[in-house]
């Protein structure tokens, strides 16, 4: 008697999944506690990608809250996830406004919000399709998405500004879950 194995069955994501999931590319930056971090040592671990500025108005406190939120729902299992926020505003997103956004907004340890000079920075935006803060007027603009990288670092999810915590915190589940 012979014995098969069913194909693996792919999740069924809420967020929008990605078609030809590739690895993400990598980067090396330093967070708000001067930790060096590089993408491809988080391998192992579920990572969600964001582009926030810390004089954001709306948007980027309400992505980096949303986040925090998926963290926090996921409780001990949060210690296999990582959140890489990284800066689209070298100049404005100094150590000291860094770290005051990520204390009044009560970031988790998992939060890790990078920084770096416009030359370190604009090889990420680049690889990533990001447009840095540009200035109009009062409200400046930017790129925003949040893009979730499975365990072995292939870029699998990605979210758009307004994505809710339930839905995202559904997806990370699923890729913890997920053997692949």
């Amino acid at each position: 008697m012979a014995i098969s194995a069913a194909p693996a069955k792919a999740p069924v994501f809420l967020g929008p999944a990605i078609t030809n999931p590739s690895l993400a590319p990598d980067f090396t930056l330093h967070d708000q506690n001067g930790r060096v971090i590089r993408l491809s040592s988080e391998r192992g671990k579920v990572v969600m990608i964001t582009f926030l500025y810390t004089h954001c108005p709306d948007l980027c406190p309400l992505t980096a809250q949303n986040l925090n939120d998926v963290l926090q729902s996921l409780g001990p299992a949060r210690r296999s996830v990582t959140v890489l926020a990284i800066s689209v505003d070298p100049k404005g997103d100094t150590p000291k406004a860094v770290n005051a956004f990520v204390r009044n907004h009560r970031l988790l340890p998992q939060f890790h919000y990078l920084t770096g000079t416009a030359r370190e920075l604009e090889p990420v935006w680049k690889a990533y399709q990001v447009t840095p803060v540009v200035p109009k007027g009062p409200d400046p603009d930017h790129t925003l998405y949040t893009l979730v990288v499975d365990r072995s670092g292939k870029a699998r999810i990605l979210f758009d500004a307004l994505a809710r915590p339930p839905a995202i915190t559904h997806d990370v589940k699923l890729l913890l879950a997920s053997t692949s």
